[in-house]
This record gives C-alpha cells, sequence and structure tokens, in this order.
C-alpha cells in the first residue's frame, strides 16, 4: 500500500514547482506519495495565519513556513523538532552548507524545528535593458523617483520590511531577539523620514502591493518604471523567458557611507507537522530535499531558490539566471532574522498597517515610531512560547 503524505507550500512558482517536481522524484525514489496543496501567497511567504494554526496544521504531515511563524507553532505544539538521534551527518550537511542564517532561523527554544530550503533578502530588481547602471546611492534613486520610474511593494506587511531595511542601511536595525523598544526614536525618526520620502515618489498603488506585484509590473511592457530599489529577490524574474522583460538584481543603495548594512532574511524551511500520521517518512524527505545534491540540482532547476551554498556556488545555476545568486549572495549572508516570538506575527501586521496609514495621512515621523515601538513591545504580553 502507498503511503501518502499531505503537504503545505505557497502559491508562487517559486513555492510549489520545485516542491512538486521534489514530489514526482521521490515517488519514484521511495513508493511514497507526496501531496501539495498551495496556501495564499503573502509576498514571499507561505499564508499559515487564515485560521487557528494547530487545527490548520493538523491536515499536513509537511509545511514549508517562514521563521518568523516559529513562535505560535511552538507554542501551539504544531511541528516536530528535527535533532533525531542518528542523523547528525545528514544535518551536519545541510547546517554547513545552510547559506547566511538561514539554519539558526529555524532554531528556537533550543530545538531545530525546520531545515532551510529557500532564501532571500531585501535587494534591489531593476530592467536591465532600460537601466544600465542602477543607483548606488540614495539620491540618485530620488531622482529616478522623481521621474516616476521606480516602484516599492508596501501593503502588509512589506511595509515593514522596507523600514527593517532602511534601518539597516542607516546603520541603526531594529531589535530582533528580546524585548524592548523597535528602534530608538531619533533613529526610527530618520528611518520614517527615508521611507516617507520615497515613498512619496513612487506610484499611490504601491501603497496595495506586494513583491509579486511589484516585479510583475516591473517586467512588463507597459510600464515606465525601471526599478524597484527595496523587495524580495526573486530568482525566477531573473531568468530569461520567465516573463516578457528579464530582471536583474543586485545590492540595495547606500544609505550612508560604507554601504549597506544588512536587510531583512526571507525564504522558507520545511517543517514537519506534529499531527503527521507518517513522520518518519516525512522526516526522511526533509533531509533530502534541504540536502546540496537536492538543492543544487532538481530543486534549483525546477525554479526554486535554494538555501544551500551549493546552489548558490553553481556556476551553472548563476548562468542560468544571469548571475541572480552571485549578485544577491552578499545581502542574503548579511540579512538579520526577525523576531520569531509568539506576538511576532501579529505585530508585523498591525506595524506595517500603521505604517501605510501614515504614509496615506502624512502623519508625523515621531507619533509614528511611538505606536511601533508600543506595539512591539505589546507583541511580547503573551509570554514566550511553549518548549515541547
Amino acid at each position: 500500500m502507498t503511503t501518502t503524505l499531505k503537504g503545505l507550500t505557497w502559491s508562487h512558482p517559486r513555492g510549489f514547482a520545485p516542491m512538486e517536481a521534489a514530489a514526482r522524484q521521490w515517488l519514484d525514489e521511495t513508493g511514497v506519495c507526496i501531496e501539495w496543496d498551495k496556501g495564499h501567497l503573502q509576498g514571499n511567504l507561505p499564508e499559515l495565519v487564515n485560521g487557528p494554526l494547530a487545527a490548520l496544521t493538523s491536515d499536513y504531515d509537511l509545511l514549508v513556513i517562514d521563521h518568523t511563524h516559529l513562535g505560535h507553532l511552538v507554542r501551539d505544539r504544531s511541528l516536530l523538532p528535527l535533532q533525531i538521534e542518528g542523523r547528525e551527518r545528514e544535518r551536519r550537511e545541510i547546517e554547513s552548507g545552510a547559506i547566511g542564517k538561514t539554519w539558526q532561523a529555524y532554531q528556537f527554544r533550543g530545538q531545530q524545528w525546520a531545515f532551510p530550503i529557500d532564501a532571500s533578502a531585501e535587494v534591489m530588481a531593476y530592467r536591465p535593458d532600460r537601466l544600465a547602471e542602477p543607483p548606488a546611492e540614495w539620491t540618485a534613486l530620488l531622482t529616478l523617483a522623481e521621474e516616476g520610474r521606480v516602484l516599492l511593494p508596501l501593503s502588509t506587511p512589506h511595509a515593514l520590511m522596507v523600514f527593517f531595511t532602511l534601518a539597516a542601511g542607516l546603520g541603526t536595525p531594529c531589535r530582533a531577539e528580546d524585548q524592548g523598544p523597535l528602534i530608538g526614536e531619533d533613529e526610527g525618526i530618520a528611518v520614517y523620514e527615508h521611507l516617507a520620502e520615497l515613498a512619496s515618489r513612487v506610484p499611490e498603488d504601491n501603497l496595495t502591493a506586494d513583491p509579486v506585484a511589484v516585479l510583475e509590473a516591473l517586467a512588463a511592457d507597459d510600464t515606465q518604471a525601471v526599478l524597484a530599489p527595496f523587495i524580495s529577490g526573486f530568482r525566477n524574474y531573473a531568468t530569461e523567458g520567465f516573463r516578457a522583460n528579464r530582471l536583474a538584481f543586485t545590492d540595495v543603495p547606500e544609505l550612508k557611507k560604507g554601504g549597506p548594512a544588512s536587510s531583512a532574511l526571507g525564504g522558507t524551511g520545511i517543517a514537519v507537522s506534529a499531527a503527521s500520521g507518517h513522520p518518519d517518512e516525512a522526516l526522511d524527505f526533509c533531509h533530502w530535499l534541504a540536502s546540496g545534491p537536492v538543492q543544487s540540482s532538481l530543486y534549483a532547476e525546477a525554479g526554486g531558490q535554494p538555501a544551500h551554498a551549493a546552489a548558490w556556488d553553481s556556476e551553472k545555476l548563476n548562468a542560468a539566471p544571469d548571475g541572480f545568486f552571485r549578485d544577491t549572495r552578499a545581502a542574503v549572508e548579511r540579512a538579520f532574522l526577525r523576531p520569531r516570538h509568539e506576538g511576532y506575527v501579529a505585530f508585523q501586521q498591525e506595524a506595517s498597517d500603521v505604517i501605510i496609514e501614515a504614509l496615506r495621512t502624512d502623519a508625523p515621523a515621531i507619533a509614528v515610531i511611538g505606536r511601533l515601538n508600543k506595539l512591539f513591545e505589546n507583541s511580547f504580553a503573551s509570554g514566550p512560547a511553549a518548549v515541547l
């Protein structure tokens, strides 16, 4: 009798195409069938918050998650820890190959809850057929924006992602690991003023646009835009033929002397649901999918954006999307982990809404920062996540 696993991934081709390809190969190799459902897309994140997480995850054996989901997933005992005795060698291979902080991203409360399979960070996307040299610093970026040639994803939660990246670029990164103000008042005001200055120069509908919508618009024929300076990197759009026009990706513009500090880490990991009826088979698949040989071949060739250095180092893969991995690697290596405590996902939503409303109404920067800091401090009110 064939064993069948159910998995949940996200609905962009980068999220589901490599998982479906992996499922076909896994069936051929092991006889285990994996059926993937597609969750709603929220930029570059699988949306797992449309209902009680424990109830949703009970329907699946495998989950593709963002590291910011860990607080409530661990609290609700929704995941199985992956530090299984006897499989240390396989874990060491995945850990040693994980790019940037993608391995650490899924370590939480003393356990490894997922293996990284997808890596990204905030970078700059542009049209190489229309812009020979993207702007390297803030003033040049504003000039392009004044000309109506810049797009910016500012829907929820991406307004906060841009805020995070600007804060890091100014040398004052937001708090991520512990309780306290999100950012100092003076530093936060400077970050918000930069954001407002740029946002006032992009189309108004950018306030409701996520990264995928912006990338789609930037790659279209009927656009004046040439650049999206703070956006999640998507290697699909750097591949010839994926859309009408190919995009190129590089580091974000310099905001202060010395260059970009870092930006927010994106990407996803593969986890095993605590409700799985086939945990051993699910765990076998996780080890295989996150391994260097699979990440640098089948997973990447099916349109995935691997988290393993074997893929990012590959000359073959760098040639296919015209150097995407090479050109964005430094950004991913520098990227910082967003908070992972239980209240963070709700904070991410609320904070983005505050920023968007402030941009619409020209609210004073000091009021915006006060509100963000209060929301962040309140997000810890429910206490730490439970430990299994």
